[in-house]
């Protein structure tokens, strides 16, 4: 199939793990990617000079950075003066939680989806093995697509909208193999939410301690620096 025939897709790339084996997946199936970045004022900035590598390696067409500073409204350690929690993963929904960050992006990446004539949107987001994220569950997936079938004037007019969400329902260590059965590399990737420095993983928080968990029950070399090995 030629280049222009093949179907569009918008991939949301924030520069974790997550977000690169989704995308990666997307491309293997044959879709060209567009790759959504949003740079919203987070706490670790580092992740969008992953995401710039992610997106380049894969051979995004496009790859747009789109400010949003979400620290005007705060709410969460990822965007005000909260400090992120070293404890390790708990039960409740942790202060890293971004209100309705999920929502948001998939709001944007709809809107260019339906701009540039894709009808395909790809997003990491995952149910198993995270830190309890409402905006994660298959239930908000489902949800957002029908939204968006009311929502637009494609959705209007007939054309469905789908959310691709291929690691839904995979633990860390799946998506490590499904990282490594795709050839990436998967030292590119940045999970952090409180960076150390000299540009190292912290180790500790919940992002870091899933990310090296992964890697460990995969089996698998982890190729991350980190400040305090988990």
């Amino acid at each position: 199939m030629k280049d222009e025939q093949r179907p569009l897709a918008v991939a949301l790339i924030s520069g974790g793990l997550d977000s690169m084996v989704t995308a990666a997946w997307m491309k293997e199936r044959g879709y060209r990617l567009l790759a959504l970045s949003v740079d919203y004022n987070q706490r670790h900035q580092i992740e969008l000079a992953a995401a710039r590598r992610i997106a380049h390696v894969l051979g995004a067409e496009r790859h747009v950075v789109l400010p949003l500073d979400l620290r005007a409204f705060g709410g969460s350690a990822l965007t005000a003066e909260i400090d992120v929690p070293k404890g390790g993963v708990g039960a409740d929904i942790p202060v890293t939680y971004v209100p309705a960050r999920n929502t948001i992006f998939l709001s944007l990446s709809l809107g260019w989806a339906e701009a540039a004539g894709a009808r395909d949107l790809a997003i990491g987001v995952n149910a198993l093995d995270y830190s309890g994220y409402p905006d994660c569950r298959p239930e908000f997936i489902q949800a957002f697509e029908a939204m968006a079938a009311l929502a637009t004037k494609a959705g209007v007019e007939g054309e469905r909208f789908r959310v691709h969400t291929p690691l839904q329902h995979l633990s860390k260590a799946d998506i490590v193999h499904e990282g490594a059965r795709l050839g990436l590399d998967m030292g590119l990737s940045w999970s952090c939410y409180d960076p150390a420095p000299g540009g190292l993983h912290c180790g500790l928080c919940d992002s870091c301690r899933l990310r090296a968990k992964g890697f460990e029950e995969a089996g698998i070399a982890d190729p991350t620096a980190y400040a305090t090995r988990p």
